[in-house]
């Protein structure tokens, strides 16, 4: 049984929910783990190693096309070292896509800051209360900079959509 993700907000007292205001862009999706054990940048790098060879070949369009306007090549989601444990990982270090800006066991917020926008994405643990599960919230929230940014967020807001909600259901799938 495949397990959905739903929409939500971002968790009540939570970092991403401080990044709220003044958002161009900002969407939430939850779903119960189905490793509740491993810390937010766990299940982050989880699921980023088993990323759908489609969304990379979506980032690898993009990576050509933003090239042309001069904004830099993210990689791929999947480009995680898979020798490298959560615990290794500190402020500042490259984890696929994104930089990690942030790590405690509950939350984890990795981003990229560019001319156009600053992108940060938020994977909140909370355990939970009498039902035994464990949800995993994914927040990401966009401030754009410029026109460029606005523009590039024409065709990305809705492929992200897509995307995230692909990704978090991989949060709730077992092995």
């Amino acid at each position: 049984m495949t397990i959905n993700p739903i929409p939500s907000t971002a968790p009540r007292g939570s970092m991403a929910e401080a990044l709220l205001p003044g958002a161009y862009f900002h969407d939430a999706w939850a779903i119960p783990a189905a490793r509740p054990e491993l810390e937010a940048l766990g299940q982050f790098l989880r699921v980023a190693s088993t990323t759908p060879r489609w969304i990379d070949r979506l980032m690898g369009l993009r990576n050509r096309i933003v090239g042309w306007f001069g904004l830099k090549n993210l990689g791929g989601l999947a480009g995680i070292d898979p020798d490298k444990r959560p615990s290794a990982y500190r402020p500042g270090d490259r984890v696929g896509i994104f930089t990690l800006l942030s790590k405690e066991d509950d939350e984890v917020l990795l981003g990229d800051d560019d001319k156009h926008l600053k992108v940060v994405v938020s994977v909140h643990k909370t355990p939970g209360a009498g039902s035994g599960q464990t949800l995993v919230t994914v927040t990401t929230v966009v401030h754009v900079k410029n026109w460029l940014g606005r523009l590039y967020m024409l065709p990305v807001a809705p492929a992200h959509r897509v995307i995230a909600r692909t990704m978090v259901r991989a949060v709730g799938r077992a092995a």
